[in-house]
């Protein structure tokens, strides 16, 4: 684990210790409980990055979805999930960092996790790349990203952004299928996030 991997497992460790999740709503988000519900293929391989407790993850499991993987860089969220949901594959929850997974998945579920990490030009071009490297032929990213102001405050996270500068760095390795303001979002969130589908080029 390089230095930039040890600080943010050590950041969000301290955040799930200490039980600092505001962005933690406690379930599934409804704008994906209803995306998940029209899914019809259940053998497709799923990626959750930067899951959390992985709400997603569970609720996909319980319907019978079980190539379902779970990436986090901490630990702590890891074996919350496996004592919440105890039939779920233990091999299916990986401990790592998103930017040098390896791996090819149809769908990977994107819950504010390009929000998380600091918002620098750099990270966000290589986390659409890599979206893009572990996706298969024709896979789908697809979730929530915080429609909120970015700041130059590099330490208040989530990050946020806009439509405009979001699609700037997905358009290069992605075709849009929607990104609209959320219409379904939880109230506590209406009006702060944008709903995506987008396609591999």
């Amino acid at each position: 684990m390089n230095q930039n991997q040890s600080q943010e497992n050590a950041y969000w460790t301290q955040r799930y210790t200490e039980n600092r999740t505001g962005w933690d709503i406690g379930y599934v988000a409804t704008p994906l409980k209803n995306y998940i519900d029209q899914l019809t293929d259940k053998t497709i391989n799923i990626l959750i990055p930067g899951a959390g407790n992985a709400y997603e993850a569970e609720y996909l499991f319980q319907n019978g979805f079980h190539n379902v993987y779970v990436l986090d860089i901490s630990q702590t969220p890891l074996d919350t999930f496996a004592q919440r949901v105890p039939d779920f594959p233990k091999s299916q929850l990986i401990l790592g960092d998103f930017f040098t997974l390896k791996g090819s998945y149809d769908l990977i579920i994107e819950q504010t996790f390009f929000c998380s990490f600091v918002p620098t030009p750099e990270n966000r071009s290589t986390y659409v790349l890599q979206m893009s490297n572990l996706l298969n032929p024709d896979g789908k990213l697809v979730g929530l990203w915080f429609d909120i102001p970015l700041t130059d405050d590099m330490e208040k996270r989530p990050f946020g952004g806009d439509k405009k500068e979001y699609l700037s760095y997905l358009e290069t390795h992605f075709e849009t299928i929607i990104f609209e303001k959320c219409y379904n979002s939880i109230p506590e969130r209406q009006g702060n996030e944008l709903f995506g589908i987008f396609r591999k080029k």
